[in-house]
């Protein structure tokens, strides 16, 4: 019996899927999900290559109820811009969970990956931020601090955003862009002290292996995402603020010890918490999240393989019936 798979590309998948409410409401479905318990989720095989500037990621899923799993190949080689080339790029492979088949071949370059972080992002903030934001700050100035405001500024529509990073022409670029997207005020300061200090929502989204924020810039009222931590030797957010936060989330307590932001707390003997609150728990109920106004927030996301299959099986469900991409019979 032949077995049909379909291959997309990253244009056609453009025409298929989105950041939207859409995608974050699958997302958000997936963390829930690992709050479950039930969830089959290896650790990531991670690979990281300094002698070509690069990482590669390895990260599945299993999720009862869903009809398949994905399984996702993320490189990312940081010197690729000077040859013209992106930085990321990378394929999904969707397996059917009855019989192991492969069903679906989505050569994205990293798109399915960079809708589905960014869609976590804003998870995070519908469940940990301040029912209110003005402001909300960006540091970094990627395609993943576009994507951030982006998917903030669904679930928390603020009216004015900041960026920060070190290359000032980025920065502006990055504001520029959003300011013509999101149609709010944008604008790029020196200090990333002073970005913090306006702002009630902030996401770092960076590959620093240097603090880009610090402990004493905590105020009250404040909520940051980190998200660029995702290899041992990263680190974004200086670890006495994870214990000077009201409350530390991360999106896998086994993930972050090793690859986040929990890490770097722990090495330097600061957490004595034990297993951190997940974001599924606060999702589900299970742990309380942001308890009062004035509370500061942090979430620690390092992707999970579980997010990796909620996206592919999304993509699925949407193409079923429909004709788009290559058809082959194996």
């Amino acid at each position: 019996m032949a077995n049909d798979i379909r291959i997309m590309t990253e244009a056609e998948l453009r025409e298929v899927v989105a950041l939207d409410l859409e995608t974050v409401d699958v997302i958000e479905s997936a963390f829930a999900a690992l709050a479950g318990g039930e969830v089959v989720m290896p650790p990531i095989l991670s690979m990281d290559l300094p002698a070509a500037n690069g990482e590669v990621d390895v990260k599945t899923a299993y999720i009862p109820g869903f009809e398949g799993f994905a399984i996702k190949v993320s490189p990312g080689f940081f010197d690729n811009p000077k040859l013209g080339l992106p930085s990321l790029n990378g394929l999904m492979i969707l397996f059917s969970a009855q019989t192991g088949l492969v069903k679906a071949l989505f050569l994205d370059n990293g798109y399915l990956t960079d809708i589905r972080t960014a869609a976590a992002g804003a998870v995070a903030a519908r469940h940990l931020a301040p029912e209110v934001v003005t402001t909300a700050g960006v540091i970094g100035t990627g395609v993943q601090a576009r994507l951030q405001m982006q998917a903030a500024h669904l679930v928390r529509p603020f009216e004015r955003v900041i960026v920060w990073g070190r290359d000032e022409q980025k920065a502006a670029e990055c504001a520029k862009d959003l300011k013509n997207s999101l149609g709010v005020e944008a604008e790029i300061v020196s200090d990333p002290a002073q970005l913090v200090a306006e702002s009630q929502l902030v996401v770092t989204t960076t590959p620093a292996k240097e603090p880009v924020l610090k402990a004493e810039w905590l105020h009250p009222g404040l909520h940051v995402t980190a998200m660029g931590s995702d290899q041992e030797g990263k680190n974004e957010v200086e670890a006495k603020a994870l214990v000077a936060a009201d409350l530390y989330v991360a999106d896998r307590g086994s993930q972050t010890e090793k690859l986040g932001e929990l890490r770097s707390a722990i090495a330097a003997g600061l957490w004595t918490g034990g297993a951190p609150v997940e974001l599924g728990d606060v999702i589900t109920k299970k742990s309380a999240g942001r308890k009062a106004a004035e509370d500061v927030t942090i979430a620690d996301l390092t992707g999970t393989g579980a997010q990796d299959t909620a996206i592919a099986s999304h993509v699925a469900a949407k193409l079923a019936g429909g004709d788009a991409g290559t058809v082959i019979k194996s």
